[in-house]
């Protein structure tokens, strides 16, 4: 698709609000223009000693009231064009946020986030300059370069000729320098990202940083990047740097000739001293859009390479999607049963996931275990398809997930990561999310999860802010946050990965106890009492199921099982 077509529906939606903004311009333009004539007929009379004070007097009221209408119509088309570009990078910047949320989970894993924040601040800035003064600039260079030129060709033809001879040189530096600068302008913006992902890593990492001493390492490689940037920025100033001075050396020739060739015209009075002040006046208005050809060209090949990079990210389409999918799920009748699952990675030489079988019973408690990397965070995310299966079929009440609108098969679901993320609000913002809760709500939510007494603890309880990624919080306190968070969905299938790794025993049997009982639950953890009351627990080995029964069951029949619980009994004492 061509980048353009990013923005040209904003251009339609907006076709008279670019009207009135173009007319107000091109209007100002025409007043300019004026104010050259006003110019020659005063200096006409001067030079014949032909005038009063009275006609000098209107003159300049006459230019101040064109002055004043240049002021009024500035006004508008600047809040017309200009109000419009910042209207399209504000749509852009919405689109652009609401479509990478759709996209799966393997994008981000291949895509850095500095990257995805180069592209939502300064490639929709130049976006921005390239639609709004991009615009106002190449609508001056047309008609006020065109009108400026029918003025002078009004005063003297041949002059005007001898005015515009170096001109076509300025279109011959335009078009050859075009493409060298779109080249080096999306490698600078792909080198801003690489400097973009480079600080905000290490300051995300600075507790890392400076605990490990590593402070000289980090600048050392900021500032590899941050030198590959500059000299990419010099390399592109040296273009900028070369188109602009050789366009004011052109029109510099042009004033030379006009100086030369008018001054004699005007003593042999071909042309009457106010043509000459007015013929240097237009003159000096075709500067600008002289110049405003280099910038024109600047500002819409840094918009366009912009264009570019955002089109690739609205190209990707996600490799998880419901189109087509014409089943609503409001409720789990039955339960979620794995036929024959079998999954991999992008780039993974094996399968992390091979030939699973298993059923999970609506109001049951099930238990997945196994050693670390055996598959049991990837089996979960298959629930609510956050990844998807390679092979085999995932069903919901006889019905493969694939069928389901995303939004309801999600809905169904109450995920809690085995590593929670916490947002850098409040506790209670990370709890709810903006969902209004009522005080004997929240009061149940923390009492189920451990927090009534933590959440006392704060000098401003729940309204505490917990800063970036709940720096203030310990690793308990997030994970009781998290099971919190999973709680709000009470109707959901809880999808709890490793729910109490980080909490003492008593605490992580009561965040057990508290969900068990009439709601559908699948725990994967490594803590053995938080699986003793699962209805059935399935052992993972190796991406497959080795095992599968109650815990007493298992203690006997699998060596894995019963192992891993003796030894961490033992250590437990």
């Amino acid at each position: 698709m061509n980048s353009f077509n990013l923005i040209i529906p904003y251009f339609k939606q907006h076709k008279l609000r670019i009207a009135i903004g173009l007319l107000s311009l091109i209007t100002v333009d025409i007043f300019q223009l004026s104010i050259p004539r006003v110019v020659k007929h005063t200096i006409d009379a001067l030079t014949i000693f032909d005038i009063k004070i009275s006609k000098l007097l209107e003159y300049s009221l006459l230019i101040l009231f064109l002055a004043l209408m240049i002021a009024i119509f500035r006004y508008i088309w600047r809040r017309s064009l200009i109000g419009l570009s910042r209207y399209i990078e504000k749509k852009l910047r919405n689109k652009l946020f609401h479509h990478i949320q759709t996209l799966s989970t393997p994008f981000f894993n291949k895509t850095k986030t500095g990257d995805l924040m180069a592209h939502a601040t300064n490639d929709l800035n130049h976006i921005r300059m390239a639609t709004g003064m991009g615009l106002v600039a190449l609508t001056d260079s047309i008609f006020l370069g065109t009108t400026s030129i029918i003025f002078m060709i009004y005063i003297n033809p041949t002059l005007t000729l001898y005015a515009i001879l170096p001109m076509p040189l300025i279109m011959l530096v335009a078009l050859f320098m075009s493409k060298k600068m779109h080249k080096a302008y999306q490698e600078t913006q792909a080198v801003f990202s690489e400097l973009t992902e480079s600080v905000r890593e290490f300051f995300s990492g600075i507790r890392i940083v400076k605990s490990y001493q590593i402070e000289n390492n980090s600048i050392l490689s900021l500032k590899s990047t941050s030198n590959n940037y500059v000299k990419k920025n010099i390399k592109l100033t040296a273009m900028t740097g070369t188109l602009f001075p050789l366009m004011m050396m052109i029109s510099n020739i042009s004033i030379g000739i006009v100086l030369l060739k008018g001054g004699k015209l005007t003593i042999e009075g071909v042309i009457t001293p106010g043509d000459f002040v007015a013929f240097m006046s237009y003159l000096g208005l075709l500067v600008w859009p002289m110049m405003a050809v280099g910038w024109v060209i600047n500002l819409i090949q840094r918009g366009r390479a912009s264009l570019d990079r955002l089109n690739v990210i609205f190209q990707t389409e996600p490799e998880i999607s419901d189109i087509n999918n014409p089943l609503l799920l409001k409720k789990v009748h039955k339960g979620v049963e794995f036929n024959q699952v079998s999954f991999k990675f992008d780039g993974a030489k094996d399968l992390t996931l091979k030939n699973i079988d298993l059923k999970i019973e609506f109001g049951k408690i099930t238990g997945l275990v196994g050693p670390p990397g055996c598959g049991k965070t990837t089996l979960l995310k298959l629930f609510p398809r956050i990844i998807d299966v390679d092979s085999g079929s995932v069903k919901i009440d006889d019905n493969n997930i694939k069928k389901y609108k995303i939004d309801d098969l999600r809905e169904r679901f109450s995920f809690m990561e085995q590593e929670p993320f916490m947002f850098s609000g409040s506790i209670l913002d990370n709890i709810t999310f903006g969902n209004n809760l009522s005080e004997e709500d929240l009061s149940y939510l923390l009492d189920k999860a451990c927090l009534t007494d933590t959440i006392k603890r704060f000098p401003e309880g729940v309204n505490t802010i917990i800063g970036e990624k709940g720096v203030i919080l310990s690793g308990g306190q997030k994970q009781r946050v998290a099971f919190a968070r999973a709680l709000l969905k009470r109707d959901s299938i809880f999808l709890l990965d490793d729910p109490i790794s980080q909490v003492d025993t008593e605490t992580g049997t009561k965040l057990i106890d508290s969900i068990v009982g009439s709601n559908t639950v699948v725990i994967s953890s490594h803590r053995f009492s938080a699986l003793k009351k699962a209805d059935i627990i399935y052992v993972i080995e190796d991406g497959r199921i080795t095992g599968s029964g109650k815990h007493d069951e298992l203690i006997i029949s699998n060596k894995y099982y019963s192992n891993s619980y003796h030894m961490q009994t033992y250590l437990e004492e």
